[in-house]
């Protein structure tokens, strides 16, 4: 049950972000921007960076939601599990596994990332933007996992609202729905 009252049709984070609109907007259009903005990783490379903050800070909703979104965007759902069970042995490119690293590091204490770290990050092609990004986006979906679960967020009835959810991310982003959420309601 959730610390304040929120709209009961409107699990994880949407809640928190309809209940206050005016703090919501500012959050959804840094996500916008760093999520589907202009990047030279990819739309799925950064939602398994989301996937695997939010596995490291053991947020159901998120891990679920952002992992929903990587499998649709891959075309499969092996990379997902695979990054949250040993991102070493995962079939992602090391650049990739050298950037995992590092937002895991975040997502427990950004002071964890050490220049080790970016060393091997940047001996494997990461970019300064692409380090930036993902320090950023590891920080960003901290708080995210903070906010949904320190106000007790609740979980959908049915896992079936994660492909839902992944669809919209996916295909429109992370900006409110000109429509509102209403439509959501059982």
């Amino acid at each position: 049950m959730p610390h304040i009252e929120l709209e009961s049709h409107l699990p994880g984070i949407t809640g928190l972000l309809e209940y206050r609109k005016d703090t919501g907007q500012p959050i959804r259009d840094l996500t916008q921007i760093l999520m589907r903005g202009e990047s030279t990783l990819t739309e799925a490379e950064r939602e398994l960076i989301a996937t695997i903050v939010s596995h490291g800070n053991q947020c159901r909703f998120c891990v679920t939601a952002h992992a929903a979104a990587a499998d649709l965007l891959l075309g499969e759902k092996t990379t997902t599990q695979a990054i949250r069970d040993d991102i070493e042995s995962a079939s992602v490119n090391e650049k990739m596994k050298a950037l995992l690293t590092i937002a895991v590091a975040v997502g427990r204490n950004g002071r964890l990332v050490s220049p080790e770290m970016v060393a091997r990050a940047k001996a494997e092609g990461a970019t300064d933007a692409e380090l930036h990004d993902t320090v950023l986006i590891a920080a960003l979906f901290s708080l995210y996992n903070r906010y949904v679960d320190g106000m007790a967020t609740t979980m959908p009835d049915n896992d079936a609202y994660f492909d839902t959810l992944a669809d919209r991310i996916v295909h429109h982003g992370y900006q409110r729905l000109p429509q509102g959420y209403d439509h959501l309601k059982k």
